[in-house]
C-alpha cells in the first residue's frame, strides 16, 4: 500500500527532514519518492528503526557516488531538488560514524556551503528581483486598476514580501548556525 504525505521543509531543514523520514519508517512507512515541492510517497513496511541521510549535490546523480555510499551500507532511495536520499538500518550500525554520510566536520561545512551557493543565494537574488520588479511596476498597475484591485494587489504583494523575508532570514540564520557549529 502506498501513501502520500504533504510536508514542507526549507533548504536549511534537511536534518529535520532526515528525522521525519526516520519517524515515518518507525511507524511502518518506508520512503519511496519525493516529488517537488512537498509530496513524499511512502510504502507500507514493517516498522523498523532506519536512519535516513541527505546529501546535496544539485546535479544529476553520480552513479559512482551512490555506489560508494552503497559500499558503506547506505541504500540510495532517490533524489529531489538536488538532494540525494539514503537510508541504513539502525541495527547494522556499530559506531557513530557509521550512522553518518560525512565523518568529518569539513565535509558537513562543504555541504552547507554548496546549499548556500546553489540554493540560498539564487533564492535571495530571485526574491530581490521580484521585489524590485513589483515596486517599479506598482505605479503602472495602480493607475489602471480599480481601488479594490489595487488593495488586493497590495495585500498579495505584502504577504509575498513577508514570506520571502521570513524564508531568507530563517534559512540564512539556520545555515549560519549549522556552519558555526561544525567549525568549532
Amino acid at each position: 500500500m502506498r501513501k502520500t504525505f504533504i510536508h514542507f521543509f526549507t533548504i536549511a531543514d534537511y536534518k529535520e527532514e532526515e528525522n521525519w523520514l526516520r519517524s515515518q519508517h518507525r511507524r511502518g512507512w518506508q520512503f519511496v519518492k519525493f516529488t517537488p515541492p512537498c509530496f513524499y510517497i511512502f510504502e507500507s513496511c514493517k516498522p523498523q528503526d532506519v536512519i535516513y541521510r541527505l546529501d546535496y549535490k544539485n546535479s544529476k546523480r553520480a552513479k559512482r557516488y551512490t555506489d560508494m555510499a552503497n559500499d558503506f551500507g547506505w541504500e540510495y532511495c532517490g533524489e529531489g531538488l538536488g538532494w540525494l536520499y539514503f537510508r541504513k538500518a539502525r541495527n547494522i550500525i556499530e559506531t557513530e560514524n557509521e550512522g553518518e554520510l560525512f565523518s568529518d566536520n569539513q565535509s558537513k561545512i562543504e555541504l552547507i556551503n554548496n546549499v548556500i551557493k546553489t540554493r540560498f543565494f539564487p533564492l535571495c537574488i530571485m526574491s530581490l528581483a521580484f521585489l524590485l520588479i513589483t515596486i517599479f511596476s506598482f505605479p503602472y498597475f495602480t493607475s489602471h486598476l480599480s481601488h479594490n484591485l489595487v488593495l488586493a494587489f497590495s495585500i498579495i504583494f505584502g504577504i509575498n514580501t513577508a514570506v520571502y523575508i521570513f524564508l531568507i532570514t530563517y534559512c540564512g540564520n539556520k545555515l549560519k548556525k549549522m556552519k558555526n557549529k561544525y567549525k568549532s
